[in-house]
Order: C-alpha cells, then structure tokens, then sequence
C-alpha cells in the first residue's frame, strides 16, 4: 500500500454467525409437517399438543399447509392418539360450539404412526406418512418443511436422531427444511452434555438444532431486553456502582408429587437453577448486542457464562425438605438437594462485586419466580428511612406477572414521614382482554420460523455445564451435604444467613399485593 494511501476490506464473518442457507432460505408457509415424538406421553399431552392448537387457534398453522404427526411405541389408533389428547385442549364442561369445533377440526390434522425409537421400520413407515401428505398438497420434493419435537427423555436422542437423518430428511434441497427440537435435560454434567452434543452435532447442524428451555419462552423474560436496552434510565444505573444484589428466585409450595425416582436423578440444580434461572441471569447481565439477530445476543449469554467464576462452598447453601425420602421411589439415603441457594459473582467491568443469587426450592411457602434486582443506600439518609428497605426492581414471572418498582414515598398527612410504595405494572390490570403466550407456543412459532434467539446454543450450554459441574460432583459424592427443612418454610436459615452475608437487606413491613380488576 502507497504511504498515505488507506484502503478498506470487508470483514470475513464470523465462524458462529448464523447465515447457513438453513434460515436464509426457509420458506414460512408451505407444506409444513410437524412429528412429536413421543406423542403418547406427558409432555406431549400436557404441553407439546396444546401449545400447537393454539397456534392453529390463532391463525399461525393453516389447515391447508400442516399436517401433525404423532410417533411413539404404544400401539394405538388416529382417533385413540386424539381422544387421549382432547381433554388437554378444551374444558370438560362449559365449552363452546365454537371451541368444540375448533378441537374437532384441529384433532383431524394428526395422524399416529407407531414404531420403535431405534429400528428404522417404524421411521420408513413415518417418512412415508410424511411424504404422502406433502404429495397431496402438490409440494415440491425437498422444498416442504419438517419439524421433528423430541418429548423424549435424553437417553433415546441419539438414536432417534440417527433414525430422522436416515430415513426422514428432506429428499433433496429446494428451499426446505429439517429441523430438530430436543428438550431439557441437555446432559447432567459437562462430559454427558458434551457426549450428547457429539452425537447429535455428527447427524445435523446447529442451525437445525432447537434446544429449548421453556423459561426463555415467558412473557416477563423476553420483556427483560426491551427493559434494559429500550429505556434510557435503566442504562446508566445498570452496573455496580448503583446495584448491590440481583436475586433470581423459583419457588413451589409443593413437594416432588410422583416425580420423586426422577428428580432424584437431577436434583433441583440440575432441574432449575443449571438451566432456567441461569438463562434468566444471562438476560439480566449480558451487554447490550450488536443487534437483535439470534447470534449476536447468544454471543453476549456466553460471554456472561464466561465470566463467572469459579462458585465456593461457603457461598452455596443446599437443602432437603423433610419427608422427600418417603417416597418409595427415592432412596432411603438420598442426599439430593430439593433445594438450593447459589451465589455467583460476575467477572467483568459491570458486575464485579456485585453477588448473583440463584434460589430455588420446593415444598416452601410459596409459589413464585421472580428477578429481584437489589439497589445501593441512598448516601445521605436525611429521612432517616433506610431501615424501612432498599428501592427494589422487580419482574414477577409466575404467577401473576408484573413489574414494579419499590421505592420510598412521603406517607399522606401532616407529619414529614415515609412509607414503602411501589411503581406498578401488573399484566392482569393493564392488559384486560389480553391472553399471554404459553412459552411452548412462542417456543414452537419460533422454531417455524427460524429464529433460534430464544434457544440455548452448544457452546453457551458448555458454558453453564461448566459452571456447575464440580459442584454437582462434590454433592452426587456426598462431599456437601443437604440441610433438612420443614415443608412450607422458607427453607434452610442457612439460606437467609447466607443471602444477608452477600449484602441483601430484607424489607420489613412491606408486602407487594397484586392490584385487583
């Protein structure tokens, strides 16, 4: 280059960056195959079919273009696999014409085929199913769309898998696609994780790949980047010098219910905090992103996950409710945690110092899941009113979702004296008339789409792998060991000393009511 002389090139993109023709080339309507996996279970009952009536309800799947397919081991008929599936869409009594009609039209689009998970008879007899529908629509070979949702439990992904990409891709590229939806949990620790991402990496791409975690899903948490990002005054008190603690809490008033053989397996960090509340620190933490495209704001989760450090034994506090290890199902020396408080410390410009709380538990006195973000003492205290609490910022995600700020206010009357209030928006009150989302339906409308933002990449599950993995090896040895608590407390006091030593100053007197209609 001549002295004096600039010229300019245009930068190569990114290995990560997401412009596999996979995304960039997906048709959004059009023949549109939907298989569940695993369609005679729970989860598909429960959440799987709902979620995809109401999309159908609302417009988003046409009759014209969708055909759902149920795939499982039970041996069952189109009308059995439909009337085991009716229940979970519409009220026993009181529906309407119009409600009963939609289920019935809804009900014909699903067709059962039945098959073992590892043999490829079953998924000939599936691709064939599929590809007879895609002909009846007059689709171009290749340029239909099929979605494969694994209601599986993790140990049959592999062979499943191998199953789609041999006998259920699409026959050749013309515009469509073959993508896969794989629920939590993605491994229980960072080696089973990163085994299960090996083996399904060697059979599809990871724009094909949706690993979805349905607390990405929620209103009040895809709110979290419009809040932080869209509101001037939120930008420069988001850091450490006005924030003292962030609390990220999931509580339930009930025990394991049924549940007990599994959970035992996981525990409550791998079944909450490892995944969920850890997504949900990511958002609270993460900088602003290039852009709203699904690579670049991944691009910021990980380097949150990145920055954590190391977590300390004196800064964890687990927890078993008395009477857990009742259930025939969990043994009788099980050392699981049923509840566990964590804190985690962020290593970066932004949040070093600040403590990152991480609470769940079950059987506890309440149900909620909430953000609670903590501020500084006001310096100067001329009210002489910092005993009545800290200004709190507060995203109520379940139930009864609202965001409120907690502040300090002059009581009405004569006298100069002050009360805890709060700035309040409550979803119920300011959206009359207004039905928020199930997670699963955004979830699923997202995975149509190609929009991958709101599901967790490899490398940012290897991330949060790492993160508790030792820990969760020193519990499964017994090295750290769980504090009994009665059902229907608060759990552990060791958790509530361990959240006052991280600097969190509890409110007294003040208790937020959701506004009445």
């Amino acid at each position: 280059m001549a002295s004096g002389c600039w010229s300019m090139e245009k930068r190569a993109p990114y290995a990560n960056e997401n412009n596999s023709k996979d995304n960039e080339d997906a048709p959004e309507t059009g023949c549109l195959s939907i298989v569940v996996l695993g369609a005679s279970g729970d989860l598909a009952k429960k959440k799987t079919f709902p979620a995809l009536f109401n999309l159908y309800r609302q417009g988003f799947l046409q009759s014209n273009e969708v055909h759902i397919f149920g795939y499982a081991r039970t041996k069952i008929s189109d009308d059995e696999l439909r009337n085991r599936i009716r229940g979970y869409l519409i009220p026993s009594k009181g529906a309407s014409t119009e409600q009963a009609e939609n289920v019935s039209k809804f009900l014909q689009l699903i067709k059962y085929v039945s098959g073992s998970y590892d043999s490829e008879e079953g998924f000939q007899l599936l691709d064939k199913a599929i590809y007879a529908h895609e002909v009846s629509t007059k689709v171009a070979e290749g340029s239909a769309r099929r979605l494969f949702y694994l209601a599986l439990p993790p140990s049959v992904y592999p062979p499943v898998c191998k199953m789609i990409k041999k006998c259920c891709m699409n026959k050749s590229d013309l515009g469509g696609w073959t993508r896969i939806v794989i629920e939590k949990p993605f491994g229980k620790d960072l080696d089973s994780a990163e085994q299960l991402s090996n083996q399904i990496g060697e059979l599809f791409d990871e724009p094909q790949i949706y690993r979805i975690d349905h607390y990405l899903g929620k209103e009040l948490v895809q709110n979290l980047l419009v809040l932080r990002f869209a509101n001037r005054f939120f930008l420069p008190l988001w850091n450490r010098d006005n924030i003292d603690n962030v609390q990220i809490v999931f509580r339930e008033d009930f025990g394991t219910e049924g549940r007990g053989g599994y959970f035992d397996e996981y525990g409550i960090i791998r079944d909450i905090i490892q995944n969920h509340l850890l997504q949900v620190l990511c958002l609270v933490a993460m900088e602003k992103p290039v852009s709203l495209k699904p690579e670049h704001i991944r691009d910021e989760k990980v380097k949150v996950l990145q920055s954590v450090q190391p977590l300390k034994d004196e800064e964890v506090v687990l927890g078993q409710y008395d009477g857990y290890t009742e259930d025939p199902t969990v043994p009788d020396n099980s050392n699981t945690p049923t509840f566990a408080t964590a804190i985690l410390r962020i290593h970066n410009e932004r949040w070093e110092g600040v403590p990152f709380i991480l609470k769940a538990g079950k059987a506890l006195n309440s149900r909620k899941a909430e953000i609670r973000v903590q501020f500084k003492d006001v310096p100067g205290d001329i009210f002489k009113c910092q005993k009545q609490g800290r200004n709190e910022f507060v995203i109520r995600l379940q139930p009864s979702e609202a965001i409120y700020m907690k502040l300090t206010v002059k009581q009405p009357g004569l006298d100069m004296s002050t009360a805890q209030s709060e700035l309040d928006l409550s979803y119920m009150q300011r959206y009359q008339g207004v039905t928020i989302p199930e997670a699963y339906e955004r979830l699923i409308l997202d995975t149509i789409r190609g929009d991958q933002q709101h599901f967790v990449r490899r490398d940012e599950l290897r991330a949060a792998w790492e993160i508790f993995t030792p820990l969760l090896h020193r519990i499964d040895k017994g090295e750290l060991k769980s504090i009994p608590y009665k059902p229907g407390s608060r759990g552990p006091v060791e958790a509530d000393q361990l959240l006052e030593r991280a600097g969190y100053v509890q409110t007294h007197g003040y208790i937020w009511i959701p506004p009445t209609l």
